[in-house]
């Protein structure tokens, strides 16, 4: 049995909490790690290249992908944003789970190429809680806010090909819920065989 971690993509409507959840997850849970994407676009005040992303020039960017270098990839507004598929493998080759944060044409890319993924698909308990967040950030105008429901209402429809679907009503259920389908994976069978190899040849003894 090889030591292998679980790959996650996270999936989720903007206003749904999922960035919220992801970080709190890995701020309580032992080795599991968010990727880093790769992005052309430029660095915005006070992100550090390596933290927030893996910022590349155009030309870096087409050379990587003229090199299959990314698990998955999207043009959005005119930048490029992708995964590495070389660190994903060998964060996982390593034992420890890692994190997609992508959106639902991503994780399609991602389950074609690596099938073993699971997905998870973040849910607002109602349109009305997802328009009152989406306001609350003060930030858009009504029609602004009306684009961004219908959208939402579009990447919604795809909860049906996740393998695990989260309702972020409460935060704190929401993350114990999160939390427990990691938990949950990592007792499989296959995944405790390797973890605890001599204590089970001792008991079979």
């Amino acid at each position: 049995m090889s030591k292998s971690g679980t790959l996650y993509t996270v999936s989720a409507p903007s206003g749904a909490g999922k960035t919220s959840l992801v970080k709190a997850l890995i701020d309580s849970l032992a080795d599991v790690q968010v990727s880093i994407s790769h992005t052309t676009r430029a660095m915005r005040p006070g992100e550090e290249n390596g933290v927030n992303y893996h910022f590349v020039s155009q030309d870096d960017f087409q050379s990587m992908l003229g090199e299959s270098a990314f698990l998955e990839h999207a043009e959005v507004f005119g930048n490029y944003y992708g995964t590495s598929q070389a660190w994903v493998e060998k964060t996982l080759a390593k034992g420890g789970d890692v994190i997609l944060e992508i959106d639902w044409q991503g994780a399609q890319q991602v389950k074609r190429l690596m099938p073993d993924t699971l997905g998870i698909f973040i849910l607002p308990p109602s349109q009305k809680a997802l328009r009152q967040r989406l306001t609350g950030r003060g930030q858009d105008d009504d029609s602004i806010i009306d684009g961004r429901m219908a959208e939402a209402v579009s990447e919604m429809s795809h909860y049906v090909e996740a393998d695990f679907v989260v309702i972020n009503d409460d935060f704190d259920q929401a993350l114990i819920e999160f939390k427990a389908i990691l938990r949950g994976q990592r007792l499989r069978q296959a995944k405790q065989q390797h973890r605890h190899k001599e204590l089970l040849q001792e008991l079979l003894k």
